[in-house]
């Protein structure tokens, strides 16, 4: 397999690196868990001969951004930003709009295109993943979704394969993405490796997202989270909910699904899901006490919720 990783001025240097180590050790072992499994040729693209990271780390570029189309999969790294605007600044970069056209010349029969954190913008700023499932930051959720409101996001994915596009999470979420590629290759190689470089499977997003940080800037959604918070232990009712918030349900439901692709009930579930998986975690509390504590009577229904999310992840 041929990869070829695009690296610009300013990208991610511990994401490209990660990537770099990953597939190269992967290379290196496969002999010693299958020799039948083919080279893993790793290549970087660039719109330059020489780019440097965020971490100052300089990389020679072995090929130019006209040749991404020779390689099985284009990696994108993330761009190196860490904000809204600071992204949608940088996708407006000279070097970012070369990566861009680069990317939608390329053929979707023939080039797998995999990217992580900030880098999916640029995948996305192609238009190839209208209507498709994809991941990006879990911080950058609701600017993804203003720019790209046709994606299916899914951001509590740490991976999502969606055909011959493959995108991750946040900046450390590339390391879930090089195995996933290595994966594609040799499921045993994939996990020989994780072991080699002692990578604990991380297959959802969901441990890290703060929701309060998600859609800071939606007062409606803000004093909504606060409301249920108060009362994760009290039945649910959206038309109650959005009364005492001084709004409508409608509204209510359009707002949150706007902020965080979910609908007020499906966000509560997932609160209430935190707080029990807290619970059980910092105290002794039975399954039973946990489940009334979170809102649920019947500590059967929460396990039911629980095992439904792993199934999720």
């Amino acid at each position: 397999m041929r990869i070829g990783l695009i690296a610009i001025d300013g990208c991610f240097g511990s994401a490209v690196a990660s990537v770099i180590d990953i597939l190269r050790v992967a290379d290196g072992a496969r002999g010693d868990v299958d020799p039948r499994i083919d080279p893993i040729e790793l290549a970087i693209l660039g719109p330059k001969r020489r780019v440097t990271t965020t971490a100052s780390m300089t990389l020679s570029v072995d090929h130019p951004l006209s040749e991404c189309a020779e390689f099985d999969v284009v990696v994108v790294p993330a761009l190196g930003t860490l904000t809204a605007a600071a992204t949608n600044d940088a996708l407006q970069s000279r070097d970012a709009r070369s990566v861009i056209a680069s990317l939608g010349r390329l053929d979707d029969a023939t080039t797998r295109i995999a990217a992580a954190c900030t880098g999916v913008f640029a995948v996305a700023e192609t238009g190839r993943m209208h209507h498709r499932r994809a991941t990006t930051s879990w911080f950058l959720g609701p600017e993804f979704l203003k720019r790209y409101p046709t994606v299916a996001l899914d951001l509590d994915t740490m991976v999502v394969v969606d055909g011959n596009l493959v995108t991750a999470g946040a900046a450390f979420a590339h390391i879930d993405l090089a195995l996933s590629l290595v994966r594609s290759i040799s499921p045993d190689l994939a996990q020989h490796v994780a072991k080699l470089l002692i990578i604990d499977e991380r297959p959802s997003q969901a441990a890290f997202v703060a929701y309060e940080h998600l859609r800071h800037e939606d007062p409606i959604v803000v004093e909504f989270e606060r409301f249920v918070r108060a009362r994760l232990d009290e039945p649910f009712n959206v038309a109650f909910v959005a009364q005492s918030l001084g709004t409508s349900r409608r509204t209510l439901e359009r707002r949150v699904r706007a902020a965080l692709n979910l609908t007020p009930l499906g966000f509560v579930q997932r609160l209430r899901i935190e707080r029990a998986r807290h619970l059980s975690a910092t105290t002794d509390l039975t399954s039973a006490e946990i489940a009334l504590r979170v809102g649920y009577a019947n500590a059967e229904t929460l396990r039911s919720l629980l095992r439904r999310e792993r199934r999720r992840s």
